[in-house]
């Protein structure tokens, strides 16, 4: 299943030092289309709400950099225990266990210019301080440069 996980930038460092995602319990966003609906919209829309969970961990994290963090993984369906619908065309599912890095896909993260926006929207997450902001794709082989800017 292809899955988005929610993350910060210390966070994401952690991962590429453990080369693993401890995903126990951790909240992720599922593509889910109804019929009849584009599946590459939905995923859109399961990495934009992983992208609001991210504002949350960045409210709980104030030392943190000030950019949303998406992790993308295609991991085994008997890691994904299914919470209930998280919009339309997503559902929000609690990863059950470890996720290797070699699963990681790709990252989605803000532009270092869109920190004070981010700031505000972590601030306050009913604002709409991030919308004019879109996440920006990282291959995983990028993953370790993103670190050493932040």
């Amino acid at each position: 299943m292809y899955v988005f996980l929610p993350s910060t930038v210390p966070a994401l460092a952690e991962v590429l030092a453990e080369r693993r995602v401890d995903g126990a319990g951790a909240t992720a966003f599922t593509a889910d289309p109804a019929p009849g609906s584009d599946t590459e919209e939905a995923e859109y829309e399961a990495m934009h709400a992983a992208a609001e969970e991210s504002l949350r961990l960045l409210g709980e994290a104030p030392g943190a950099p000030r950019r949303r963090v998406v992790l993308a993984a295609e991991i085994p369906d008997h890691l994904v225990d299914p919470q209930g619908r998280a919009g339309q065309d997503v559902s929000r599912v609690s990863i059950t266990g470890t996720v290797p890095y070699k699963k990681l896909k790709s990252a989605h993260v803000d532009d270092p210019d869109a920190a004070d926006d981010i700031a505000a929207a972590a601030a306050d997450p009913a604002s709409d301080a991030a919308e004019d902001h879109e996440l920006m794709w990282y291959a995983v082989q990028e993953l370790r440069h993103l670190i050493e800017e932040a």
